[in-house]
């Protein structure tokens, strides 16, 4: 029987540059940076005191306020990220059977804030004062638990978890649940608010964060001799994944097929990646052979990207082992030198990025690549936004524990 097909008929994102797919993507074209000094707390006295906020977010303003406070930050983006891609969908839940609708959502921490204002609360005031919201708000299930309750999805419901490869991880579940017959319509995607005064703290005290706090626009710099770490950011990326035939049935708006996914582990270490790239090798040459396609038909790339001086180089080594010669004609950038690093949620959001490329033939830039390492040396569209018609894209996603996962979009 042939292998059913996947495409995506609805897309919504929650970024640093406020809550829309338009205003992400138009950011990201004009190289804008949405990264700014952080103001969600006092990071006074924090070796590092930028990220990328949400800005201006208040959740009432798209969910009901009585489901707004049984929900996490994280889930609240997760919730409306979604309702930009259903709504982009055409999707009528009354026509759908509710039986053949699942949830797939990633988040590499879930509910960080929570977790910390109740352990505040025990500490300050007792354990007769955790609220019982608590473990519903916090655990990492609760955004596709709320997404299949707001939309009542009855079929396959769960999280990923792998730390910055778990949206990307879920997206390429959802293709494979489709392509099994065990669902025609898939939310999937991924979604953290992990910018957080613990997180921040953490994450700085493993020397994995730029320092740059007195020019934060600038501080993400993936590919650059400069770079010296990611840029801790927030944020939801969210897709309709659909089965071709019942999308077309529908008359649905379908802005992309999904051809191939993989993943893989390095097995070596569990915060650094190989340094042979070998394990994000392994999946992206299998992306690519399962998209049934040859490494030279993909066009752009978008990387993982975060600017630390290890993951860059062992990216661009990766990218040369697959690609061969063809690597120096193929084009990639990172979207994260605009926003940040929102973990979890990051492979989401770039493949919506990645998705607008090939819609509108533009590459989005990577900013702030002034000086590129000669270890680095791809075309990674510095700084400024390129004109190309691509067919094929990629987006690569690897995180911490050696994970890596790789998904492969082409325009239909």
């Amino acid at each position: 029987m042939a292998r059913r097909r996947v495409v995506v008929t609805g897309m919504g994102a929650v970024t640093p540059f406020g809550v829309s797919v338009d205003r992400f993507w138009d950011s990201l074209i004009e190289g804008r940076s949405g990264l700014s000094s952080v103001s969600l707390f006092d990071a006074q006295g924090y070796d590092v005191r930028i990220g990328g906020e949400v800005p201006k977010f208040d959740p009432t303003g798209y969910l009901d306020p009585k489901l707004v406070k049984r929900l996490d930050r994280f889930a609240q983006f997760a919730l409306i990220a979604c309702d930009e891609a259903f709504k982009a969908s055409g999707l009528e839940l009354d026509h759908e059977d509710p039986r053949r609708m699942a949830v797939i959502f990633g988040s590499g921490i879930g509910g960080m804030n929570e977790l910390e204002q109740q352990f505040r609360r025990l500490i300050n005031r007792g354990p007769g004062r955790v609220s019982a919201f608590t473990i519903p708000k916090l655990m990492v299930n609760a955004a596709s638990g709320n997404i299949s309750i707001v939309y009542g999805a009855k079929g396959d419901s769960k999280a990923v978890s792998s730390a910055c490869a778990s949206a990307t991880h879920a997206m390429g579940e959802a293709l494979e649940h489709i392509r099994r017959g065990e669902a025609d319509i898939v939310f999937t995607g991924g979604s953290e608010a992990a910018l957080t005064p613990l997180a921040l703290a953490a994450f700085a005290a493993m020397k994995a964060l730029s320092t740059r706090n007195d020019d934060p626009e600038r501080a993400s710099r993936p590919f650059d001799r400069d770079r010296d770490g990611f840029v801790l950011s927030e944020g939801a990326g969210a897709l309709i994944f659909e089965e071709y035939d019942h999308a077309k049935r529908r008359g649905a708006p379908i802005v992309a097929e999904v051809i191939g996914f993989a993943s893989s582990s390095d097995a070596d270490h569990i915060t650094q990646p190989s340094e042979d790239g070998k394990g994000a090798a392994g999946a992206m040459r299998r992306a690519v052979s399962d998209a049934g396609i040859p490494a030279e038909e993909v066009d752009y790339i978008n990387t993982h990207g975060t600017g630390t001086p290890l993951g860059d180089v062992a990216e661009t080594v990766a990218i040369k082992e697959v690609f061969g010669s063809a690597a120096k004609k193929l084009i990639a950038s990172s979207t994260k030198s605009a926003i940040g690093h929102s973990l979890g949620a990051s492979g989401g959001i770039e493949l919506v990025a990645a998705i607008r490329a090939l819609a509108h033939s533009v590459i989005p830039p990577t900013i702030n690549l002034d000086n590129p390492d000669e270890r680095c040396d791809l075309d990674y569209c510095p700084n400024t936004a390129r004109d190309r018609k691509i067919s094929v894209a990629m987006n690569n996603s690897f995180g911490f524990g050696g994970h890596n996962a790789c998904i492969v979009v082409r325009r239909l």
